[in-house]
């Protein structure tokens, strides 16, 4: 059985530790969603995600089972809107419909908390998979690009040109 709660500032070095596992290095490579064959480094710092749980409209929501942290997403409203990003689930349990659980937790807790009926994300225009899988539950693709950004603290780019496509969904 999964439970979603809010996160809490003692969290953040568990949220930062599962991100990182799921989006980069050896252990990514096990799921799917693996940014490892394009980026090195880093995808977040302890740092950052205990700011983003301190900043005012932004939530991370954590899906436990048992006692083990195994997926998380980030949401901030702003303005209407709510961005997604950070969505995470350890690699070996990736293809169990959990980060399908994850995301509609986040969108149900969205609605309710903000009254919020858009959605919107952006996804590394070379991730076609991940950008089918957020089509599949409705996401749209605008064809809005902005260029990736650069962080040499955190990560650097295997390859050139990288670009982040925003994707968006509505709500009723």
């Amino acid at each position: 059985m999964l439970d979603f709660r809010e996160a809490l500032i003692e969290d953040a070095s568990s949220i930062a530790k599962l991100v990182n596992t799921a989006y980069r290095g050896e252990i990514s490579k096990q799921g799917w969603t693996t940014e490892a064959y394009i980026l090195d480094g880093l995808r977040t710092s302890k740092y950052e995600i205990q700011q983003l749980i301190e900043t005012e409209n932004s939530k991370f929501i954590m899906c436990i089972q048992g006692d083990d942290l195994i997926g998380s997403i980030h949401l901030l409203c702003d303005y209407g809107s709510v961005h997604i990003g950070m969505l995470a689930v350890k690699p070996n349990l990736q293809n169990l419909n959990i980060g399908k659980q994850v995301l509609a937790n986040a969108e149900l807790f969205a609605k309710k908390t903000w009254g919020s009926h858009k959605f919107v994300m952006q996804v590394i225009n070379l991730r076609h998979e991940l950008i089918s899988f957020y089509e599949r539950r409705g996401y749209k693709r605008t064809g809005e690009f902005q260029d990736f950004p650069v962080k040499p603290k955190l990560w650097t780019a295997k390859v050139e040109g990288l670009k982040l496509e925003r994707l968006e969904k509505l709500i009723p």
